[in-house]
């Protein structure tokens, strides 16, 4: 039997693989670059936006309050004329990227626990590579990629920005699956 414990390593070196892959897919091969536009009019919605010192959240516009007021005559007339956005507001200044950085790591790890959770339950010690592979690969693939595509179910987002980040979690499961597969543990002598 394999052990949470067996796997530490195994959990470590995947969270450190899966970070250094991200960084080369956000900052050496740059497919992400266009995720994002310019608003037109940012600086004139901007200073409207401080006008009401919009505070840090998740707003919707227009934002009904109920399903009855979205199916009134003059809701319905917002959400016709738009525009129709969904907005994430942030705390103001500069994003920090080592707090981001250092709370995808530990997603990583954590990432890295459920891998080798479900793959003791469902491996022995000396398991083939490839099997190895082929569960902590889905696992991780599961983990990394599946949830982005209700980004575009729900919110709106652009299906070519969630096959990017896609590819991003098949990548991340691959990485995933090569350290599991190359530290899982032999069978006992």
């Amino acid at each position: 039997m394999v052990s949470l414990t067996d796997l530490w390593l195994a959990i470590v070196l995947a969270a450190v693989g899966v970070f250094v892959a991200s960084s080369l897919v956000h900052m050496v091969i740059g497919w992400h670059k266009a995720d994002y536009k310019n608003l037109p009019g940012e600086d004139a919605i901007g200073e409207a936006m401080r006008a009401q010192s919009v505070p840090p959240g998740r707003y919707m516009i227009p934002c009904a309050d109920s399903y009855a007021e979205a199916q009134t005559p003059e809701m319905i007339a917002k959400f016709e004329s738009g525009p129709v956005a969904f907005l994430s507001v942030l705390p103001n200044g500069m994003p920090g990227m080592g707090k981001a950085l250092l709370q995808w790591f530990l997603y990583t790890l954590l990432v890295g626990v459920f891998i080798a959770y479900i793959a003791t339950l469902s491996l022995k010690a000396g398991a083939e590579y490839m099997h190895v592979f082929r569960v902590t690969g889905t696992v991780a693939v599961m983990v990394y990629a599946v949830p982005r595509i209700v980004d575009s179910i729900w919110n709106g987002i652009d299906w070519s920005i969630t096959a990017r980040y896609l590819a991003d979690g098949v990548i991340y499961g691959l990485v995933s699956a090569g350290v599991f597969s190359w530290q899982w543990p032999a069978a006992a002598a």
